[in-house]
């Protein structure tokens, strides 16, 4: 685990007004989760809601019903030299053919998809990191649910490991939960971010915080 005074920055703003203020492949890498216009993690429409593992009620992703124009994939290969994207089997009019990556949930008899499936820009390749998430199981990940479409902190760590060297700076758009942005932090990258629900902004900020405290009484 690397303790590091790396960038931290993250803003509660709009992506596109944030990477407009970025010249041309500013950031080494984007690894970036989009909403699929599917709904809730759960499945569930409108105004109903999740719960987190505590019971509080969640409200959905913003902008859950509504999946990323083709100006945001103009402007996020425009100013990243490589990218990350989730959710690609939701919007392949957008990408050209490359390799992915699969995330295998280890989920049985769930409604939900088994697996996640992100384009990568590498090369053709397809790689599958297997890490436990479903519900209360959830390996070696133990945060607390605040975000309907959170990952891993693990997950992002395997991709950071797998696809980063050390000295790139990272982008993610649409933070959420700040699960990238606490894996950036372990593993000292400079990392950029924005989130545009101001809700989950501040829940990832609290979360942060508490995250790196966390680690330093560990130390």
């Amino acid at each position: 685990m690397i303790m590091n005074k790396n960038l931290s920055e993250v803003t509660n703003e709009d992506c596109m007004e944030g990477m407009a203020r970025y010249p041309d492949k500013y950031f080494d890498l984007a690894i970036v989760d989009p909403p699929y216009a599917v709904g809730a993690s759960d499945g569930t429409f409108g105004n109903k809601g999740i719960y987190t593992e505590r019971g509080k009620k969640m409200k959905h992703y913003a902008n859950y019903n509504k999946c990323p124009e083709k100006e945001y994939f103009i402007e996020l290969f425009r100013l990243s030299k490589n990218q990350i994207i989730w959710g690609s089997n939701y919007y392949p009019q957008f990408l050209y053919h490359s390799g992915a990556i699969i995330w295998d949930k280890k989920l049985t008899g769930s409604p939900m998809s088994d697996c996640e499936i992100a384009f990568q820009s590498f090369n053709k390749l397809v790689k599958k990191c297997t890490i436990e998430w479903n519900g209360f199981l959830k390996g070696n990940d133990k945060s607390i649910k605040i975000h309907p479409n959170q990952k891993p902190i693990h997950l992002y760590k395997w991709l950071l490991h797998n696809y980063a060297k050390q000295g790139d700076k990272i982008l993610d758009t649409h933070l959420g939960s700040g699960s990238s942005r606490i894996a950036a932090y372990q593993m000292g990258f400079d990392f950029t971010a924005f989130e545009l629900d101001k809700e989950y902004f501040l829940a990832q900020e609290k979360r942060y915080k508490a995250y790196i405290a966390q680690l330093k009484l560990n130390l």
